[in-house]
């Protein structure tokens, strides 16, 4: 796997809010082609700054972003043509229904007509939202607006996938959909990069982590190297999961607070 291209480069990645909080602290990293990235950290650990800066609505302090080879800029847009986003707070059309919500995302992406109503319908069939055609995106469930984000943001068949917390606040039937939706477009050469905190899910889902603390990268490596490094001393048998390592990375930067009223 080792002649798997770099679909994302950062290389010390440097950004420092107005209010003087420094999300991201030199932060370099790379995601190579077909990989579904679990991006992992604490809230506040840069994860969201990272994203947004690839989709090219945040613009660094310093350092660089490559995406397919092609450095990332304020004014460049080509590479969003080969990108699909489900962002933390996804925004629609909400009083659109699915059909016209997606089939407007598809035209925006210049997707023929007769190609764009195949797949429109493909994606709500797949997706279980066909007894909901005609309903406006805001009267729908949460997990159903997730399902709608991802549905749009496939709909063009991007190269890379850019998911920040697409399971947050969905059933299992929904998480499901979209881990089998996942793992196919992996299989077809796609790059997934995705944050989530739900540390089973990203174990099981993910080929390779990536674990973010305070806007540094502290671990990044191929899951079955992970779990190989973090049975070493955690489990009497031998066993240890994600969770157990990623508390372990982080929690020694972590200054630990007692509840003093607890404990008498």
């Amino acid at each position: 796997m080792s002649d798997r291209v770099n679909v994302i480069e950062i290389d010390t990645l440097v950004k420092t809010y107005p209010t003087g909080h420094r999300a991201l602290d030199g932060l370099t990293m790379t995601v190579k082609e077909g990989t579904i990235l679990g991006f992992l950290g604490l809230n506040g650990a840069g994860k969201t700054t990272t994203i947004r800066i690839i989709a090219g609505l945040l613009s660094p302090d310093s350092g660089r972003v490559r995406v397919f080879g092609n450095e990332i800029t304020g004014s460049s847009r080509d590479h969003l043509r080969f990108m699909g986003f489900v962002l933390d707070e996804p925004l629609y059309f909400e009083w659109m229904n699915p059909v016209e919500y997606l089939t407007f995302v598809g035209a925006m992406q210049e997707i023929p007509q007769p190609d764009l109503s195949g797949r429109v319908d493909e994606l709500l069939d797949f997706f279980d939202l066909s007894g909901k055609l005609g309903d406006p995106i805001d009267t729908l469930s949460t997990g159903m607006k997730k399902k709608i984000s991802l549905a749009a943001a496939i709909l063009h068949r991007p190269r890379l996938v850019v998911l920040d917390e697409p399971l947050e606040g969905i059933d299992a039937l929904a998480a499901s959909a979209i881990k089998e939706t996942l793992g196919m477009m992996a299989r077809t050469g796609t790059t997934v990069l995705i944050t989530s905190h739900v540390l089973d899910t990203i174990e099981r889902l993910c080929s390779d982590i990536a674990i973010l603390h305070k806007g540094r990268m502290v671990c990044e490596a191929r899951t079955e190297e992970i779990r190989a490094r973090a049975a070493t001393g955690l489990a009497p048998e031998g066993r240890a999961s994600l969770e157990e390592l990623f508390l372990r990375t982080v929690s020694s930067r972590v200054r630990r607070h007692h509840l003093s009223f607890l404990e008498k």
